[in-house]
């Protein structure tokens, strides 16, 4: 017997179809505000999580026209239609709040069913195989009560509802909590890297000679080759714009290590992605990343650790559209301490870069892995036997 079996085991269950218990009320359809009475809940404030989203909250007045769509504490609303349609959230909220045109409030008795059980079975398995074949729109598929009324549901006494809540939930802290701590930890690891790569990419006066860029770097943007997406072979080989790789090519121009500046772009400024970057072996690189060369690995670092620590404001040109031009590159100046002490440098730095990037490239993992674990319980324990009419 599995535990289902054992949780079930002499409880009486029925099979109801969601119209026998529920009622849905379309919301809402006014035009939303920068200040009102009662924040206005739409359809683009539900993530794909089901959860609801805290910024760019807009509002509307209460009026005799609208109280009605007030929200309690604990409704149920489901996305009916966009990116999020059939995303079911729980209003957990205490403020005054009033539900938006193309979502569905769903009402249920709670002395049948409590909300945040109904919240797992929408996204499970079973539900979804039941709503992807009722659902209407092709190109935009739409949810409605005529869809919702025949999704069948099993419901069991409200105590073993509430044990499979517990259980799930305890599912989802484990999984919100382990994203804090690494998020967290990430923060602070992050923090480390920018004090200690300040720290050591700062010279007090005497300490390092300084120069241009253009000094110490060879200069390789005469071989650049941009080429249009239509006309590109598609191959193995990265083809690099300003931010990073933006496809893969047949062919190559450069073999070896290089360093790439971003020429243009919103980045220069926003600097949302590193503006320096190191590329290795057969490359393409367009017209929008500057390409240098260096004698050792050490001296290419040093250069793009120190690109990536400083404001590159005072060399960038154009409002529009910003532009790090070559002649503004080469000019940048660099302190240019001797070689043993760039070597110490990078070596602390690429510690530190390794220890960052670790973190940052296992947490979505780690996330990902305790929410297939959610998932496979979450399912496993709505998977009810079926009823005698299948769904």
């Amino acid at each position: 017997m599995n535990f289902l079996e054992r949780l079930l085991d002499g409880v009486t269950v029925e099979w109801k179809t969601l119209g026998e218990i529920g009622k849905f009320t379309y919301g809402y359809a006014a035009k939303a505000q920068d200040s009102g009475d009662a924040r206005f809940v739409r359809i683009t404030d539900i993530d794909i999580n089901g959860k609801l989203i805290a910024t760019d909250s807009k509002y509307v007045d209460i009026s005799g026209e609208n109280e009605r769509y007030l929200l309690k504490k604990n409704d149920l609303l489901m996305a009916r239609t966009g990116a999020t349609y059939g995303k079911t959230m729980i209003f957990e909220e205490d403020y005054p709040a009033i539900y938006a045109g193309f979502l569905i409030k769903l009402s249920f008795d709670e002395r049948v069913i409590i909300p945040k059980f109904y919240w797992h079975f929408a996204q499970s398995n079973f539900f979804w195989n039941q709503a992807n074949r009722l659902v209407s729109g092709g190109g935009q598929p739409q949810f409605n009560a005529n869809v919702l009324k025949d999704v069948k549901i099993l419901i069991p006494p409200i105590k073993i509802q509430a044990e499979i809540v517990r259980i799930l939930d305890t599912f989802t802290a484990l999984t919100a909590e382990l994203t804090a701590e690494l998020t967290a930890e990430l923060s602070d690891r992050k923090k480390q890297y920018n004090y200690y790569r300040d720290r050591l990419l700062t010279f007090e006066e005497g300490e390092a000679e300084w120069k241009t860029l253009g000094d110490l770097a060879e200069n390789l943007d005469f071989m650049r080759k941009p080429v249009t997406s239509g006309l590109r072979d598609s191959g193995e080989i990265p083809y690099y714009g300003a931010s990073g790789i933006v496809d893969y090519v047949k062919d190559y121009i450069f073999d070896g290590d290089f360093l790439l500046v971003s020429e243009d772009g919103a980045n220069l400024i926003a600097r949302n992605t590193p503006i320096a970057f190191s590329i290795s072996g057969k490359s393409w690189v367009n017209n929008h990343a500057h390409i240098l060369k260096f004698n050792t690995y050490a001296e290419r670092k040093y250069i793009e650790y120190y690109l990536n620590s400083i404001d590159l404001t005072p060399y960038i040109s154009g409002a529009a559209q910003p532009k790090l031009n070559q002649k503004n590159l080469n000019s940048i100046k660099i302190p240019n301490p001797s070689p043993h002490e760039k070597e110490r440098i990078v070596g602390i730095l690429d510690k530190f870069d390794t220890l960052t990037h670790s973190i940052s490239e296992g947490l979505p993992r780690e996330i990902e892995l305790r929410q297939k674990q959610y998932e496979y319980y979450r399912d496993l324990l709505l998977s009810f036997p079926p009823p005698l009419t299948p769904p």
